[in-house]
């Protein structure tokens, strides 16, 4: 079983979010999970331009997707800040928020690593449907 990487450094605006979801696209055009994974990456890189130092003027946030024939790994490494990413607690109608719920949901496992100085959130998919 072998394992591939890729990974790529966007600025930390928000035309940068549709870049990272081209990079998710064309690296896995033909696999079944695509969309899940563009979306999926959507939602990480739009928080770490939302709520993170990557939104900050020179900042950056770099996209990394690893996988063999069982699991994508969807990894957003940004530059940290004051908030630790975590589920919404507000209301299902209230705007904005509910990002990470979608994450969980469209993904077998997701987490967060790292430090106020930098973390990288994730999230596990399986290439194909079972």
């Amino acid at each position: 079983m072998s394992t591939w990487r890729m990974s790529r450094m966007f600025l930390g605006s928000k035309a940068s979010i549709a870049e990272a979801r081209r990079f998710v696209t064309y690296f896995l055009k033909n696999w079944p999970q695509a969309d899940t994974a563009e979306l999926i990456v959507s939602e990480l890189a739009t928080n770490a331009v939302r709520h993170s130092d990557s939104g900050r003027f020179g900042g950056r946030f770099v996209v990394t997707l690893m996988g063999n024939t069982d699991i994508i790994w969807l990894g957003v490494q940004d530059e940290g800040g004051a908030s630790t990413p975590a589920l919404s607690t507000s209301a299902p109608d209230e705007e904005g928020g509910h990002g990470l719920i979608l994450v969980a949901h469209l993904s077998v496992a997701w987490g967060v690593s790292g430090t106020a100085q930098g973390r990288t959130v994730w999230a596990v998919i399986h290439p194909a449907h079972r």
